[in-house]
Parts: structure tokens; C-alpha cells; sequence
């Protein structure tokens, strides 16, 4: 019995590695795929990216307030040339204040009309080691926002992680981009991030798989 427990385990274990690199989440009519990628991916091959269904994708360009990422340039125009809408996005530091940091995000990630709604990534997982007050983390949070939406003209898509909505409860009535790995999430989102796992063409190595709501994300 014991032997036939941990086989069984064992055997769904491997399932899990194999088979959630090779999910794809079904898309509803009107909504698209997508991926979120940073300088973790290293060089794409955006064409090849193209040519596996991806028709979006956000892109990281800054941390903080003095962090760019190296890949982002390459990738923002790479990306344009193969056809794929693309998006900006800032991982929100609780270590520099709202405003600055909106400053350093539209240095490097200019508006641009043509592209998807500039984004901002709200996690605690990987962010620097101060855990300010709700009200301070809420206030600096709505500084960011109102910098960023001042000067694109247009509403900032949140990427709430989990442990970031348990500390901070983030109020803000903003598109949502959630994140819910193999689920379809319920209520209302503008982006679903459904793997974190993902393998697409063109990528070495794993990557976020996204699906845009019908009439969003461009």
C-alpha cells in the first residue's frame, strides 16, 4: 500500500512538471494571449514569439527609483516589429516614494498612445525589506498612480500579487491584472495571469502566460 501511495505521487508529481510547461489557457471569444517578460528571459526571438500565438506582451523597464531593466529597450522595439502590442511596466519598491518613482518609470518608458496601458507590479515577494504603514504604502501607491496617469492619460493597470492585497488591502479602483495560476478567475479583470510556467517559442526557459479580457490590452 505504501508503495503503491508513493508511486502514485511520484507519478503526479512528474505530471505537474511536465504538464504545466506545456498549458495553454483556453481563450473565450475576444480575448487574447499574452506574456509578461523581464531580463530573466535573457534575448527573444520575437518573431518566433509572434508565430506561437502571442499577440501582447508586457515588458518590464523599471524597479525603484534607479533600477532599469537591460532588456527593455531591445525588447520594446523587437517586440513592435513583430507585430505584437506592447506594454510598459514598473515593479512598485516600498523603499522610494511614490512620485519618484513615477518619475524614473516615465524616463525610460516614455507615453505612447499607440501602446498597451502602462502597468504596475505590486508584490512583496522580491521587494526591498521595509513594510511601511498601509496608510504610507496607500499614499505613496496613489502618488504613483496620479504621476503616471497624468502623464499618459490613461488608467494604470494593477498587478496585485496576493501577499501585497493581505498587507496593503489596494483600494484603488483601477484595471486589474490578476494573478491565478491554471484557473480562470472569477469577477472582473482585465488581464489574467495563468502560468508563471509557461513555455512559448522563442523563449529559453520559462515565462509568464497572460490572457487579455475581450476589449482590453489593446
Amino acid at each position: 500500500m505504501v508503495i503503491t501511495v508513493v508511486a502514485a505521487a511520484v507519478a503526479g508529481l512528474g505530471g505537474w512538471f511536465v504538464g504545466v510547461p506545456l498549458y495553454r489557457p483556453s481563450l473565450k471569444s475576444g480575448e487574447r494571449l499574452g506574456i509578461d517578460v523581464s531580463s530573466h528571459q535573457g534575448s527573444i526571438d520575437w518573431g518566433r514569439v509572434r508565430a506561437d500565438g502571442v499577440s501582447f506582451a508586457y515588458l518590464k523597464a523599471t524597479e525603484g527609483g534607479t533600477f532599469d531593466d537591460s532588456t527593455f529597450a531591445a525588447n520594446w522595439r523587437a517586440a513592435d516589429d513583430a507585430g505584437i502590442a506592447r506594454g510598459a511596466y514598473h515593479f512598485f519598491t516600498l523603499c522610494t516614494t511614490g512620485i519618484l518613482q513615477a518619475q524614473h518609470f516615465l524616463s525610460v518608458a516614455a507615453p505612447d498612445a499607440a501602446s498597451l496601458p502602462p502597468a504596475v507590479d505590486l508584490e512583496l515577494a522580491g521587494n526591498c525589506s521595509a513594510r511601511p504603514a498601509k496608510a504610507d504604502v496607500r499614499r505613496e501607491l496613489r502618488a504613483f498612480t496620479d504621476a503616471v496617469e497624468s502623464a499618459t492619460g490613461r488608467p494604470l493597470v494593477l498587478y496585485v500579487g496576493n501577499d501585497f492585497q493581505t498587507a496593503y488591502g489596494v483600494d484603488i479602483d483601477r484595471p486589474r491584472w490578476t494573478p491565478r495560476w491554471l484557473r480562470r478567475p472569477s469577477g472582473k479583470w482585465a488581464i489574467w495571469q495563468a502560468s508563471g510556467k509557461g513555455t512559448v517559442d522563442g523563449i529559453a526557459g520559462p515565462v509568464d502566460l497572460d490572457v487579455a479580457a475581450a476589449a482590453s490590452a489593446g
